[in-house]
């Protein structure tokens, strides 16, 4: 669905992310790692059409994003920032229901379509007890399942999702990456999301795709991509790759020198730790 083609960024001369080729497809869900200030962001907005490229193009559907109109693309692409506008005096309803705003604008009463998509974006992503509380009110895991209750209501096809985990607890983390596969899978969406965390990328995603230093370094399946070699060139740091010991998945490890054996020769052989990769 979208075509990357040579895409590129620059800002006041010095270039964000380099020329890059890329496809992503409808029904997966694309990860994008790296380390931070790899062009993630900007790739993602370009993506969403809130950058426009330096050079080269990006397409959605065959057709350039500087030729569909505003809201006719919203209709099809649905982006979340990491900067969440401001949800003071909203339910939890009430900022589903601006997901229909591509479809009628701002000043259209709500028919029963609407009604319809919001209700059934809202049963997808078991939000309905939030629908007459505050958003404000809600925990962060609470409050993301109902920005994604939006998306939905949008009625779009693909999802852009730029770090939707920040400031989650590992058990949101999990809950929110597991629904955005279901919903991909079962309702043949679309979705690139920014993630920091290798091992939940590789668990949850069909595809990664890695930037380093606003460079396409490679893409491929988890099982392709987590290889220590490929994983030291994404992050800059050795890593160990071993089988997670419930399922075998691959699982990567970082080896952690303890500061009491820092200034050890090698011969003193230091004690390590090893920790599962996070961001």
């Amino acid at each position: 669905m979208f075509e990357v083609k040579g895409a590129s960024f620059e800002v006041e001369g010095r270039r964000i992310l380099q020329p890059t080729d890329l496809s992503l497809e409808a029904g997966l869900v694309h990860g994008l790692i790296g380390h931070n200030g790899s062009g993630k962001s900007t790739l993602v907005k370009l993506l969403a059409g809130q950058h426009s490229p330096s050079g080269g193009m990006v397409r959605f559907q065959g057709r350039e994003l500087s030729r569909w109109g505003g809201r006719a693309f919203a209709r099809e692409v649905a982006y979340l920032p990491q900067r969440l506008p401001d949800t003071e005096s909203l339910t939890g309803r009430e900022l589903v229901a601006l997901g229909r705003y591509p479809w009628h604008g701002l000043l259209r009463r709500l028919g029963d379509e609407d009604r319809h998509h919001i209700d059934r974006a809202m049963a997808l992503t078991q939000t309905e007890p939030f629908a007459e509380r505050m958003v404000d009110t809600l925990s962060g895991g609470e409050r993301q399942r109902v920005w994604l209750a939006m998306l939905l209501a949008q009625g779009s096809r693909f999802l852009i999702l730029d770090e939707p985990l920040t400031a989650l607890d590992i058990a949101h983390q999990v809950e929110m990456l597991a629904l955005i596969r279901r919903l991909s899978h079962e309702l043949g969406l679309g979705v690139v999301i920014v993630l920091h965390d290798i091992n939940m990328a590789a668990h949850y995603c069909d595809q990664l795709i890695a930037l380093r230093q606003g460079r396409l370094l490679a893409e491929g399946t988890p099982d392709a991509m987590m290889e220590e070699a490929t994983l030291r060139d994404i992050y800059g740091i050795p890593m160990e790759v071993v089988p997670h010991p419930e399922n075998g998945l691959p699982v990567a490890l970082v080896h952690y020198t303890r500061p009491e054996d820092a200034g050890r020769t090698s011969a003193q052989e230091p004690q390590t730790d090893r920790c599962a990769a996070g961001g």
